[in-house]
């Protein structure tokens, strides 16, 4: 997904001379690098500075730019939230930011470096539209989308190489894509976990249980039409995603069936700081795995 991110972004600066790139020494790791090297004068490597980074977008976006400002999930959200509040969102600004090494899935950076609340940090301000892509086909979408789209954007990307799920690009800014039929239940994911719960799905499906999968990218503004057909047309939803159960898709989902069309759910993500480890042992230390997916719709079905 960031091979991805940095190749989209020089190819939008080839096509257009209004964008400009910020990042906070760490551009070989957020791949802006790439644009970097294409187009210096329009990129700025403004240190370990995360809240001059957002404050400089911001006068850039009032320049005229569209701006698109890159660093670790938790020191573009946690460092520098006050000006993303302030100075990017109270005024509606142009500026995209793209953060990456997200969730526990950064594994041995440790819990420090693991942001589990970003999600909800930015989907709780005014103005902020937040997705969050699955693989490197949907992350180039998403990079064109976001910078023909006016206004503030959180895109949250991953460290580790995610499997290619699509082929061809199926995004829809605000749509969930239903990737597997099933009438029992209904699981909503987003970014790595994706594959995973599709692995669920067919661990289920053995099971004699067939579960409905949803991608759902976009997580501010939720897709309102694809949970009221699960939650009318299946026994019960579980959002599976590598953030907190505080805050992220599954809150929102929460939120809105509980006024519209209420269900029993189950939400499967992180309730603590968390763990120094390889990704594949931080996710099965907080059962971020098939099976335990496939056990928590078993344990759901149970209540119903």
């Amino acid at each position: 997904m960031r091979k991805a991110y940095g190749e989209t972004l020089a190819q939008l600066g080839k096509e257009r001379d209004d964008i400009v790139v910020l990042d906070g020494d760490l551009s070989k790791s957020t791949k802006t690098e790439i644009f970097a090297r294409e187009f210096p004068e329009r990129f700025f490597d403004l240190g370990i500075s995360e809240q001059d980074i957002m404050s400089t977008a911001s006068g850039l976006a009032l320049s005229g730019k569209t701006v698109f400002a890159s660093s670790f999930a938790i020191f573009a959200t946690g460092r520098a939230y006050n000006q993303v509040r302030n100075n990017i969102c109270y005024m509606n600004l142009n500026v995209k930011i793209v953060a990456t090494h997200a969730g526990i899935s950064i594994g041995e950076d440790g819990s420090s470096h693991q942001a589990l609340e970003d999600i909800s940090l930015m989907r709780g301000i005014p103005n902020m539209r937040v997705i969050a892509p699955a693989d490197s086909t949907t992350t180039r979408e998403v990079i064109k989308f976001v910078a023909n789209a006016p206004g503030p954007f959180y895109v949250r990307l991953l460290r580790p190489d995610a499997p290619v799920i699509y082929e061809k690009p199926q995004f829809r800014f605000g749509e969930a894509v239903r990737l597997r039929d099933g009438n029992d239940v209904s699981i909503f994911t987003h970014g790595f976990l994706l594959h995973i719960t599709l692995e669920a799905s067919e661990l289920l499906e053995k099971r004699g249980i067939k579960a409905r999968v949803y991608d759902h990218p976009t997580i501010k503004p939720i897709d309102e039409n694809s949970i009221d057909e699960a939650a009318l047309e299946t026994k019960g939803i579980v959002v599976a995603e590598d953030h907190h159960i505080f805050g992220g898709l599954g809150s929102s989902i929460a939120e809105y069936v509980v006024t519209h069309n209420p269900i029993k759910m189950e939400l499967i993500g992180t309730e603590n700081f968390g763990q120094s480890g390889s990704t594949d042992m931080v996710y099965k230390e907080y059962g971020f795995t098939p099976i335990y997916i496939a056990d928590r719709v078993e344990r759901l079905l149970d209540r119903i």
